[in-house]
């Protein structure tokens, strides 16, 4: 009786795949050590790397936000149809207050256009550079980012604020084709100027990376925050525009406080990219003199 001849296509295919492993993994390192050493000797060229691959991970980023997005919305819809009876409620209550509030504000822009004038000076409003989606945001670590469909095409530059319809956003750090990142807030490196709205005190806001601030007084001594209290940007510095909603203080520690961002990358749509504030002095017009003749 001949003997079945011996199949080796598994044996071969298994070593085909570990063999692509081992060339895939080589590869890895080398393309690793490769962008080490290029960011330790050219950090401009490493830049140019990361805009090309923030641009080529966009689409992909779009795609999952517009999932999670969709998702977000059939929860917030059946809720809503829930408790829509105790939410009307609710909101005829805050509507009121809204309104109270509105009355007081219109008199406090009436009252400061007023002492702009008086002052003669005047501030630019820095003009919107470009008005995009947001794509995605790191939620965990140290380092909080978020990405930005809009790109240097459309005129964003690292250095640019970054603000949405619920306050202060961030700035943008790294500006792709495409795409942008953005510096968050919360980030451990990020530091904002911020004024105490209650009281005008200024204090600095720096991110503690865990998704809060820490908001600190610039003049020590007493308790100058509260809880509950919202931080402005002071325009100091000459990049984030003044009047900015940035946080709501949690929890206070005498000149410490623990402050929450108002704008949640999380749950933004949009933002909008702006240039960087500088204020202008509008001087007196001067009196030409007229020479007697004499």
């Amino acid at each position: 009786m001949a003997r079945e001849p011996r199949r080796r296509s598994f044996s071969r295919r298994t070593q085909y795949t570990l063999f692509a492993g081992y060339v895939i993994a080589a590869v890895g390192v080398v393309v690793g050590l490769a962008l080490v050493v290029i960011q330790r000797v050219a950090p401009s060229a490493f830049s140019a790397i990361e805009g090309v691959v923030l641009d080529a991970t966009a689409p992909v980023g779009l795609a999952g936000r517009s999932v999670a997005r969709g998702f977000d919305g059939v929860v917030t819809d059946v809720s809503g149809y829930v408790f829509a009876g105790s939410q009307n409620a609710t909101l005829k209550a805050e509507l009121a207050v809204a309104r109270q509030k509105l009355i007081r504000a219109r008199a406090l822009e009436h009252e400061n256009r007023r002492l702009k004038a008086l002052a003669r000076l005047a501030t630019t409003e820095p003009l919107p550079i470009a008005t995009a989606r947001i794509i995605g945001s790191s939620g965990t670590g140290q380092r909080r980012y978020a990405t930005l469909a809009a790109g240097s095409r459309d005129g964003v530059r690292p250095g640019m604020p970054v603000r949405s319809s619920d306050g202060l956003v961030g700035l943008v750090s790294l500006s792709g084709r495409f795409a942008a990142r953005v510096l968050l807030l919360t980030d451990a490196a990020s530091s904002v100027p911020v004024l105490v709205a209650r009281t005008g005190l200024p204090a600095l806001a720096v991110g503690r990376g865990d998704g809060t601030l820490d908001a600190r007084a610039i003049v020590g001594g007493g308790t100058p925050f509260r809880k509950g209290d919202l931080l402005v940007t002071s325009g100091t510095g000459g990049i984030y525009p003044p009047n900015i909603p940035v946080a709501l203080v949690t929890t206070v520690d005498r000149d410490v406080a623990v402050a929450r961002p108002l704008a949640d990358p999380a749950a933004l749509d949009f933002a909008v990219v702006t240039r960087p504030f500088g204020p202008i002095m509008i001087l007196p017009p001067t009196i030409p003199q007229v020479e007697d003749g004499r």
